[in-house]
């Protein structure tokens, strides 16, 4: 996965050819790991674990120091579960949260086109009730992945939609039933007060489903991502993250950022435009690119 090694690379990059390993040389680390998204939380705990180490360990070259930072990133990696689990003959909702503009009901459509190919029958509620364009945009990736759609007109009650949906799935044996919600600032109460009302609908029709929620965010936008990270999950309890954008960019860090301060795994990470592009995100292929 080349765009996380240039990450590593950006990073490291500061530390390959210095002669030896002062203070000055941690303090323009942790400037690297802020550069490349990784939170100003995170980057201040990895450098102290890096000076910690270093002193402990009386490293002196950059190439241990490189190994050591390497392997501090892949312990925050590692914590968390980044697989997505599903149960055979049962349903699962998906509710898909986010902001407008980061490719939310683009990454449903995609989650829906990898699920069936893995051998799930899926289905689509279409809760973004507020813009008609929202639900003719999911009908054209419903179509191309092969997808059944739920939705009513332009307007309607989004949790009676979601109802509707889960009546649906529950008649046809559905396993997978995947949410779209209306793009939403995270400021706004009202809406968040909407996706909870949604969530007490699932609740109440399937109490024993293993519910994900999964929030969308870009890549791209650094700090505010963490931002989004952080009220959407005290809002509606977010249970991973979708990353998309992250083809191209360096700032990959904001992985980690994500990981180690709010405790949410990144279960999918988006690499293009293509219905294929949706990538399962694994900490051990990532920490590979990390060498």
């Amino acid at each position: 996965m080349g765009l996380f090694e240039s990450f590593f690379k950006k990073v490291t990059a500061v530390v390959i050819g210095r002669g030896s390993l002062d203070e000055e040389l941690f303090e323009e680390l942790e400037e690297a790991l802020i550069l490349a998204d990784v939170g100003v939380e995170t980057a201040i705990q990895l450098v102290e674990a890096v000076r910690r180490r270093t002193r402990e360990e009386k490293l002196s070259t950059a190439e241990e120091l490189q190994e050591v930072l390497r392997e501090e990133i892949v312990a925050i990696l590692k914590e968390g579960q980044h697989r997505l689990f599903l149960e055979k003959g049962r349903v699962t909702p998906i509710l898909v949260v986010g902001v407008n503009g980061v490719g939310k009901t683009t990454s449903l459509g995609k989650l829906g086109y990898w699920l069936k190919n893995k051998g799930f029958k899926v289905m689509v509620a279409a809760a973004d009730t507020f813009r008609a364009a929202a639900i003719e945009q999911l009908e054209v990736w419903c179509q191309q992945a092969g997808l059944e759609l739920i939705h009513h007109q332009e307007g309607a009650d989004p949790a009676a939609v979601v109802y509707d949906a889960l009546q649906a799935a529950k008649s046809r044996q559905i396993e997978v039933l995947l949410i779209d919600t209306a793009g939403r600032l995270q400021t706004k109460t009202n809406l968040m007060e909407e996706l909870k009302k949604i969530r007490r609908v699932i609740d109440k029709e399937i109490p024993e489903a293993s519910e994900e929620v999964f929030l969308v965010l870009d890549a791209t936008t650094g700090q505010n991502a963490l931002s989004q990270a952080k009220l959407f999950s005290q809002a509606v309890g977010v249970t991973g993250v979708i990353l998309t954008k992250m083809e191209g960019t360096a700032k990959g860090g904001v992985i980690l950022g994500i990981q180690n301060e709010y405790k949410l795994p990144v279960k999918f990470i988006g690499v293009g435009e293509k219905i294929d592009s949706l990538k399962e995100f694994d900490a051990e292929t990532f920490s590979q690119g990390l060498i």
